[in-house]
C-alpha cells in the first residue's frame, strides 16, 4: 500500500511539473506583464501629462519619483525625477526623499499596463503623506505627446 501511494505521488508531482502553466512576464526592458494599474487611488489625485507639467511650473517643492527599475530608466526619464523603484519604496526610503509629510510627492512608471507608480503612490499615502500625485499615464503617454526624455 504504502509504494502504491508513494508511485501515486510521484506521478502527481510529475504531472503538475509537465502541465504548462501562465507564462512569466519578461524581466528585461518594459513591464510587459498583463498587469493593468487602477483608474484611481484613494488618497491620491491622478494627474494627465499636461497636469503634471503644470505640477512642475506651481509647485515648486515637488518631488518627481520614477518608480521603475534602473534598466528601464537608462531608456529615458522625465527630467528632474528622482529614481526610487516601487520595489525599494517604504516609509522609511520616502523619508529619506521626503523629509515632511507635507512635502507633495508625484510617482511615474512605463504607462497604465505598468503597475509601479501606483504601488509607490499607494505606499506613500500608507507612509501618510498628504499631497500624492500620481501620472498613470507615464512615460507611454508621456513620449506620445512628444515630450522630451533625459538620456
Amino acid at each position: 500500500m504504502a509504494e502504491s501511494r508513494k508511485f501515486n505521488m510521484l506521478a502527481l508531482a510529475g504531472w503538475l511539473l509537465a502541465a504548462p502553466g501562465p507564462a512569466l512576464p519578461e524581466i528585461d526592458g518594459l513591464q510587459t506583464s498583463p498587469v493593468v494599474s487602477p483608474e484611481q487611488i484613494s488618497g491620491v489625485r491622478r494627474v494627465d501629462a499636461e497636469g503634471l507639467l503644470d505640477l512642475v511650473a506651481q509647485i515648486d517643492d515637488l518631488t518627481l519619483i520614477d518608480a521603475r527599475i534602473e534598466s528601464d530608466r537608462k531608456n529615458g526619464y522625465i527630467e528632474n525625477s528622482i529614481s526610487l523603484p516601487d520595489i525599494r519604496t517604504d516609509c522609511e526610503s520616502l523619508a529619506r526623499q521626503l523629509p515632511s509629510l507635507d512635502q507633495p510627492v508625484a510617482f511615474y512608471c512605463n504607462g497604465p499596463r505598468c503597475g509601479r507608480s501606483a504601488t509607490s503612490a499607494k505606499a506613500a499615502v500608507q507612509c501618510g503623506y498628504h499631497q500624492v500625485y500620481w501620472f498613470r499615464g507615464g512615460i507611454e503617454e508621456w513620449t506620445e505627446k512628444q515630450y522630451p526624455l533625459v538620456r
